[in-house]
């Protein structure tokens, strides 16, 4: 059972945390979070069962909390904490789903007795919409790409949800057949239609199911790579190549995901990763790197050369310069010996 505890306040937070993690049977997981914003990124990433949440927060409070838990993830069981003079205003989250309170100073037996309900309400079979809609995103991708690994690692995390989840085989089958029926229909739109067939549907246990769905991607994504010659470009190269080739022009990081077939999120995520740059700066660099070699040639004026490499105000060029190179471009040109 993942639990997520929500409190501004560190040692109340931590000591809370505590509590939740004496609980008996033990929660698998017990994350924390200091404010409502920081809460969601980690509900985003890794959604709980359960929130226990204080009600007034910096950045955003537990009452707004609720109310985008209660929009975007229903299932999510809230449990807010108040101090006393809090408890009229924690009781507007009644609107938003919320059933459960705890008073301050929140006690051992009150976690133990406000988990004890909970754990008696938690419904078997439940995969959550986003995170069925991320495996299928990161499935596409990671095909597309090219990157086994990654495929191999995201089958690592279906099977950690697939525990969390307490799904039969039955469940989990469908669950798989729905994964795969809706990934061939976004490889046929890119115009490859795969011929490996799913051999997960046989499997006798949740472990073989598993193993055969990875070795069911693992086999579409060779043959991706055989109709491409098996001389697959690394779309890192070809987008680089593309970038070097229009440093004059403003093109957007949206634009060059859409080339290589990969959404703006996962393309910057990609980028960052295969280069340790991002998008932004990679072609900064570049700018400044052709803007060197045009200083080289006597006969450029400085000035041209900055519209050359994508820069129309010629003082954001000199300033951009200076800052990465340590000089200025009329320095940086005569120190080598061009007047």
């Amino acid at each position: 059972m993942h639990v997520l505890v929500v409190d501004d306040e560190p040692v109340i937070r931590r000591g809370i945390a505590k509590m939740v993690e004496q609980y008996v049977p033990a929660c698998a997981n017990v994350d924390t979070a200091d404010n409502g914003i920081a809460a969601l990124d980690r509900i985003r990433a890794a959604e709980p069962y359960i929130v226990l949440t204080d009600i007034r927060m910096p950045k955003m409070d537990g009452l707004e909390l609720c109310r985008i838990l209660h929009d975007e993830y229903p299932h999510v069981q809230t449990v807010v904490i108040s101090g006393y003079n809090d408890f009229g205003y924690a009781q507007k989250c009644v609107g938003y789903g919320v059933k459960h309170y705890l008073l301050k100073p929140v006690t051992k037996p009150d976690i133990q007795e406000v988990l004890n309900r909970l754990a008696k309400k938690r419904t078997a079979g439940y995969i959550a919409p986003s995170r069925y809609v991320e495996w299928i995103d990161l499935m596409e991708q990671h095909i597309w790409s090219a990157q086994a690994d990654e495929l191999s690692a995201l089958n690592g995390r279906l099977r950690a949800d697939y525990l969390a989840a307490n799904l039969s085989l039955a469940q989990l089958k469908e669950l798989l057949d729905d994964c795969w029926t809706m990934l061939l229909k976004r490889l046929r739109a890119r115009e490859f239609t795969p011929a490996r067939e799913r051999t997960f549907q046989s499997a006798g246990n949740a472990g073989a199911a598993f193993d055969a769905f990875e070795d069911d991607l693992r086999r579409v994504l060779e043959e991706l790579l055989s109709m491409r010659g098996g001389n697959f470009r690394d779309p890192m190269q070809e987008v680089k190549a593309y970038i070097d080739s229009k440093l004059s022009q403003e093109i957007t990081l949206e634009q060059v995901a859409a080339m290589v077939g990969l959404t703006p999120t996962y393309f910057s995520s990609l980028f960052k990763k295969m280069t340790n740059e991002t998008f932004v700066k990679y072609r900064i660099n570049k700018r400044i790197d052709r803007s060197k070699a045009l200083l080289a040639v006597p006969h450029i004026r400085i000035v041209d050369i900055a519209a050359e490499v994508g820069y129309d105000d010629y003082p954001h060029f000199t300033k951009t310069f200076k800052k990465l190179v340590g000089v200025t471009p009329s320095e940086y040109r005569a120190s080598l010996g061009i007047k």
